[in-house]
């Protein structure tokens, strides 16, 4: 068997990224701010786990029939079922492997549904791209609604990554990160234009093409208005799930839904740097708990770990129990059709 090196390089990187920000979020927690996550979460509410497995879960099977909705122009009307399986199975293999979860998702839906896998990566881009705005929403009322707490937090993180020792704008760190991406670019594109002929350029040009025609497939959707509906639904249960996360621990409660709206986009950027958020969701939590006068150490990583425990219970569960069911389901509905 063949290792996939670069594969293999991508996961390793990411997770060491991982166990980075775990040990960030943990290497000043001694004995005593041990004991009073503990008890924070010994004290919390725990039945507030139930309504927030069913946000979530409402939220992934919305997402499912929403991905169905960029199916139709395609052509593909796959099952219920099979698009949910596809979702939180994908969810499962992005938590062990930054990015193939998405690509895995198309294939296995492909395999029950007989479609194709780079016209269904086309629908996962605009996926994406639909989610990119409203994450975009998210922050700016976030900051519109408390620009005191949440701009300070982002303030406090763009200086890490864009200001010198000096806390001054880095123009050099802009230029080079600018000049390094429009070189890529470029010799991409020149590639692509003069060896075109080349059997493998040629099969990235069509594998191109065919993300395109499934780019395209937006513009002929029947269903816009559920399509949105289902992106605001997606989004609000995001928000709600974040929002209970707060509430079952008592002293986090009183931070409502503005305090949901901060977390949910500081979460989703940890969820986006590594595995599932593993580490870096429960950093960014808890600091921005630090933001509210709470103390991160105790109440900002009860909080964190707490919120991604229960997300990742989910996605793992929800998960193999798909995964073992996929082709259960497939293989007594393929039986019933030929029997009929």
């Amino acid at each position: 068997m063949k290792i996939n090196f670069p594969a293999f390089l991508k996961y390793l990187f990411f997770f060491i990224l991982g166990i980075f920000f775990v040990w960030l979020s943990v290497k000043n927690i001694n004995y005593e701010n041990w004991e009073q996550i503990k008890d924070a979460v010994a004290n919390g509410r725990k039945w507030v786990i139930i309504p927030v497995i069913f946000m979530l879960l409402l939220a992934h099977y919305s997402r499912a029939m929403r991905w169905k909705l960029l199916m139709e122009p395609l052509g593909y009307q796959p099952s219920n079922f099979n698009a949910f399986a596809a979702v939180m199975i994908g969810y499962l293999v992005n938590a062990a492997v930054p990015r193939l979860g998405e690509v895995f998702k198309c294939t296995l839906l492909a395999r029950y549904e007989k479609a194709k896998v780079d016209k269904l990566i086309g629908t996962i881009l605009i996926e994406r791209a639909v989610d990119v705005v409203f994450l975009v929403f998210v922050f700016l009322l976030a900051i519109f609604l408390q620009g005191n707490i949440f701009g300070q937090f982002l303030k406090n993180l763009l200086t890490k990554f864009f200001h010198d020792k000096t806390g001054n704008l880095s123009q050099t760190k802009l230029l080079i990160g600018t000049g390094i991406s429009l070189i890529i670019i470029l010799l991409f594109y020149f590639i692509l234009k003069k060896f075109g002929h080349i059997d493998v350029v040629a099969k990235v040009k069509l594998f191109i093409k065919n993300i395109m025609h499934g780019l395209s497939s937006i513009r002929y959707l029947q269903h816009k208005g559920l399509f949105l509906f289902h992106s605001v639904l997606i989004w609000s249960m995001y928000l709600l799930a974040s929002t209970a996360g707060l509430f079952a621990i008592k002293e986090t409660q009183h931070l409502g839904i503005l305090g949901g709206i901060s977390a949910l986009a500081i979460g989703t950027v940890g969820i986006i740097l590594t595995p599932n958020g593993i580490g870096a969701y429960p950093l960014l939590i808890a600091q921005l708990m630090g933001l509210y006068g709470l103390n991160p150490d105790t109440t900002g990583n009860a909080s964190g770990w707490l919120m991604w425990s229960a997300q990742t219970f989910i996605i793992i569960v929800g998960g193999l129990i798909c995964f073992i069911l996929i082709s259960r389901v497939n293989k007594v509905n393929k039986n019933q059709v030929e029997t009929s």
